[in-house]
């Protein structure tokens, strides 16, 4: 029989069962300190935590949890064993313990009574810190729990622990969103009108996805495009845009798909809606009830890559980001991006109603970059 303490919680459509041996349970000041840091290290390292590792591992190699939605599982536990609000420093301790053991190379700092939990990654993060240690790059993984309350880097003294286990860098991609309880999704009604025809459509929406991406960072285009949609909010988009496309051309197709996205949503830009820059996941913008042109650009790709798979290239501009896409036939005005030809395709709503080929006027004379490059894997 074993000691300690069992605990179950819903992981999205799984359930995740572990005990926690008594000797993991180490009693921790409220004040961050690197002795304490040291304390804990020494006392819960000498605990019985390999099944409780042993279980984390096999339900990520289960589910196929990308190393983000991974962390969320972890951070549960953590919450589970020492929850948050009792005492913030003991529960990162938790965090930075079963990341290491499962693995990846994390590392804490404390200064200014406050703990700083970063893990190595060489992504191309954009708005969170990161300190460089022996030439590598580790991002912070808790700067939103702190906020302005957080210092600047230097402010804080990493605690060097040697764990062996420790080698992994952590990947913000997320390639593959966890599947959901479908009694946990509700109906979104969503309209829009197309060459004097009214579309309607039953989404299936589910505001977890809003919880999973909350403290998400601003990632590069590239990872941040290719994140899916979960499995019952697809099925109930993607077979209603496949019947509606059939009888379309693949330019009136994409014209679709195009006004679809500009026309279905409401606009807002992040600054008024978040106070700050924050790019939506596709399914976040098929959620939320407002969205702007890196949102609405995002989905674009997403739509065309899922029932067309063309390729495409992500152009930006000082303040607009939008997608020109390689049809059968150039339209109107193109990106010669790599030898071929892309025609410009504007998923947000513009002062003209743009045409596939037509450029907003206020962009005509502006510089832009090429921010990503799609194309598809020939089969």
């Amino acid at each position: 029989m074993a000691k300690g303490q069992n605990y179950a919680f819903d992981f999205y459509d799984g359930t995740f069962n572990f005990n926690a041996d008594s000797s993991l349970f180490v009693p921790v000041s409220k004040d961050a300190s690197a002795a304490a840091v040291n304390s804990f290290y020494a006392k819960i390292s000498a605990g019985d935590y390999d099944q409780l590792i042993s279980n984390l591992k096999t339900y990520q190699d289960k589910y196929h949890l990308n190393d983000w939605i991974y962390y969320q599982l972890i951070r549960k536990v953590a919450e589970q064993i020492s929850p948050k609000s009792e005492n913030y420093f003991r529960y990162t301790l938790y965090k930075w313990f079963l990341l290491n053991k499962c693995g990846y190379d994390a590392r804490l700092a404390v200064g200014n009574n406050q703990v700083i939990f970063y893990v190595k990654n060489d992504e191309d993060i954009s708005d969170i810190p990161f300190f460089m240690i022996d030439g590598k790059k580790y991002m912070c993984l808790n700067y939103h729990d702190y906020g302005k309350l957080f210092k600047e880097a230097d402010a804080y003294k990493p605690v060097n622990i040697p764990i062996p286990e420790a080698k992994n860098q952590f990947s913000y991609k997320v390639t593959r969103m966890p599947d959901f309880k479908p009694e946990h999704y509700e109906e979104k009604k969503i309209e829009f009108s197309y060459q004097q025809k009214s579309y309607h459509f039953k989404l299936k929406v589910n505001e977890e996805v809003q919880s999973i991406f909350k403290n998400y960072p601003v990632v590069d285009f590239e990872s941040y495009f290719n994140i899916p949609l979960s499995r019952e909010t697809y099925s109930s988009l993607i077979p209603t845009l496949n019947e509606n496309l059939k009888k379309m051309d693949q330019q009136k197709g994409i014209d679709y798909l195009m006004r679809f996205t500009r026309y279905a949503f409401l606009y807002e830009d992040d600054s008024e809606n978040f106070g700050k820059e924050k790019r939506n996941a596709p399914e976040q913008t098929l959620i939320s009830k407002y969205s702007d042109c890196d949102d609405r650009a995002a989905l674009f790709f997403y739509l065309v890559k899922e029932i067309y798979n063309l390729p495409m290239v992500a152009v930006l501009y000082p303040e607009h980001l939008t997608i020109a896409v390689n049809l059968a036939k150039p339209v109107g005005n193109t990106v010669n991006y790599n030898g071929k030809q892309y025609s410009f395709c504007e998923p947000t709503p513009q002062a003209q109603d743009l045409k596939i080929g037509q450029v907003a006027s206020k962009l005509k004379h502006l510089k832009y970059e090429i921010v990503y490059a799609y194309e598809p894997i020939k089969k």
